[in-house]
């Protein structure tokens, strides 16, 4: 398995997001959603499906593999919950927004977990 980057796991919660709100999702959709040219996305799609993180099917539609849902899923918790921790702490959506995807790539997954479940029991 490669080592997946920050930008990668942000391709396939970008995949991950689309899949839930459209069904179908192809590079365009990425490309469009994330704000990057579509040479950029399908780039990145090429290395993901090296990596065996998705595929794309004859008519070019993505689909991530277990392992690509499962980084996705992962990323995409991380998201949400330091995305709602910095909200709820009084910081604009938007900052909350961009710190949130730059938080999600450099907590383990030990540490997010223990800090999710303390803030869980203070709930």
């Amino acid at each position: 398995m490669m080592k997946l980057y920050a930008s990668g796991e942000d391709y396939l919660e970008a995949i991950l997001v689309l899949q839930k709100e459209k069904g179908m999702v192809r590079s365009v959709d990425v490309a469009r959603h994330m704000g990057l040219s579509k040479p950029s996305v399908c780039h990145a799609v090429a290395t993901l499906k090296e990596g065996g993180f998705l595929t794309m099917d004859e008519d070019f539609f993505l689909r991530l593999t277990d392992v690509g849902r499962e980084v996705a899923e992962q990323t995409y918790e991380k998201h949400c919950f330091f995305t709602r921790l910095l909200t709820e702490a009084g910081v604009d959506p938007k900052t909350a927004e961009q710190d949130a995807c730059r938080m999600e790539h450099v907590i383990s997954e030990n540490s997010f977990r223990h800090l999710k479940q303390s803030m869980d029991k203070k709930k």
